[in-house]
């Protein structure tokens, strides 16, 4: 049995700052902005750790986001991400400052590290959270959704420090950069040995389903449902996402029946998206993936059944054939393209 820790030791919120490639994770800011929430509810400070190699400029743009202190650990055999090297400097940070709080992105990299970051500490993880807040106590409630989404479970963490927890990309918002804020860069020295480097990482090579960015970074979306009947009809919505310069995403059930790569998932189980407009073509609104576009800026929703829960969410909707509908809509777009181009005469 694990004897509880003396919470009254730890204080402050901090943040796994993840980078890939020299640039800070779109979900790294968006933590920033919640943990700066949080720690104004408990009266402390937040913090980033930022573990890699020359990465000190992510640093800085970490205090312009939100953090008060980065702690900055830099050693060639930190890029690119591996499991082991990243724990120990984790855990070695953890347990020489003891924060309260510290939070991941639900990433690839962020869960891999949470999941191993908890058991060496010894306390829990809430992963895929939805919302973070202090509760009567001054616990962190944790809440992630359960039962495929039908419901919300809210976790807490009342003997153990620090409470950890996990967000997807993309629930949360981006809070506004202030350029200049000041803060504290702390160089860490967190011996990384050859006993530490288990695996080895021969080629970095990142796959794109999209020919382009992923679906997260998409300002505009087209994403089709099991509507669409057969896979070649996906044709009609990249046409339609050409027009508008956006991208093409789906629903579980057209993932699942093999016609589009699990890439362009949208939902509990796929990407978390906040575009500016996600146009939802025959897709009927299933909790699961309600769970991950709802916070889009504009919807559209095109369905023939009138009854489809996507129109409760919809600022806008199209009761109609959506092989009418689609095409309809992109020969306008193109119409209109071709007007703006064609010269005035003089």
């Amino acid at each position: 049995m694990t004897i509880p820790k003396d919470k009254s030791e730890y204080r402050g919120v901090w943040v796994f700052l993840e980078a890939r490639r020299g640039r800070m994770r779109d979900v790294s800011r968006q933590l920033l902005g919640v943990a700066r929430r949080l720690a104004h509810d408990r009266g402390t400070s937040v913090a980033g750790v930022l573990p890699g190699h020359q990465v000190e400029p992510i640093a800085h743009e970490a205090i312009e986001y939100g953090a008060d202190r980065v702690y900055l650990v830099e050693d060639p055999r930190l890029e690119p991400y591996t499991s082991r090297p990243f724990t120990k400097v984790m855990a070695t940070l953890v347990r020489r400052y003891k924060p309260e709080i510290v939070l991941f992105g639900a990433t690839k990299n962020g869960r891999d590290l949470g999941g191993r970051l908890h058991a060496v500490i010894e306390t829990g993880l809430a992963a895929d959270c939805v919302a973070l807040v202090i509760d009567e106590d001054g616990n962190l409630d944790m809440i992630r959704p359960s039962f495929g989404g039908k419901s919300l479970a809210h976790i807490l963490c009342r003997q153990h420090r620090p409470q950890m927890a996990s967000a997807r990309p993309n629930v949360f918002p981006i809070p506004p950069r202030q350029p200049g804020r000041s803060g504290e860069v702390v160089r860490e020295e967190v011996s990384i040995t050859d006993a530490d480097m288990d695996t080895k990482v021969v080629k970095f090579e990142e796959r794109r389903g999209h020919k382009g960015n992923p679906i997260e970074d998409a300002r505009i979306l087209v994403s089709g449902g099991y509507g669409l009947r057969e896979p070649k009809n996906f044709v009609l919505l990249e046409e339609l996402a050409r027009e508008l310069g956006g991208a093409v995403a789906a629903s579980r059930k057209a993932v699942d029946a093999g016609w589009v790569p699990k890439d362009f998932q949208v939902g509990q189980t796929g990407r978390t998206v906040r575009p500016k407009l996600y146009i939802a073509v025959g897709i009927s609104g299933a909790v699961q993936h309600l769970a991950g576009m709802q916070e889009s800026e504009k919807i559209l929703v095109i369905n023939l059944d009138h009854k489809a829960s996507m129109f409760e969410i919809a600022d806008y909707g199209i009761v109609g054939d959506l092989f009418q509908v689609v095409p309809e809509m992109t020969r306008q777009l193109r119409a209109r393209k071709s007007a703006v181009a064609v010269p005035v005469p003089m």
